[in-house]
């Protein structure tokens, strides 16, 4: 090994160490903006860098995020929503043990 390789390999180890350290910030603050409300994480994702979407494990980090806690067979989450006239509004644990409800989620557009 040359005289000026072993001089240089410091300086690329601690390179590859502050930018595997940066890595780590931006991965755990990427992976806390993922668990706010969509609002909060899109106003996060307007001011990434394209760069950033070939280097951070985004789909790793979304999956765990958005995992959610129910189970199969668990009660739905209580929840209210405004009628389509926005006369009243529904809850759904008002309907338990009435009358059985179905949720869909999704666009009919």
């Amino acid at each position: 090994m040359s005289q000026k390789w072993r001089e240089f390999l410091p300086v690329l180890k601690r390179a590859a160490l502050v930018l595997f350290v940066l890595w780590l910030a931006m991965s755990a603050v990427l992976a806390y903006a993922m668990r706010k409300p969509p609002e909060t994480f899109g106003r996060f994702m307007s001011h990434m860098p394209v760069i950033s979407f070939l280097v951070l494990p985004f789909e790793t980090l979304w999956t765990d995020a958005r995992a959610g806690g129910l189970q199969v067979g668990a009660p739905a989450p209580d929840f209210e929503l405004h009628t389509l006239d926005k006369a009243a509004q529904v809850q759904l644990s008002s309907f338990r043990g009435k009358k059985p409800v179905v949720l869909v989620f999704g666009s009919y557009t």
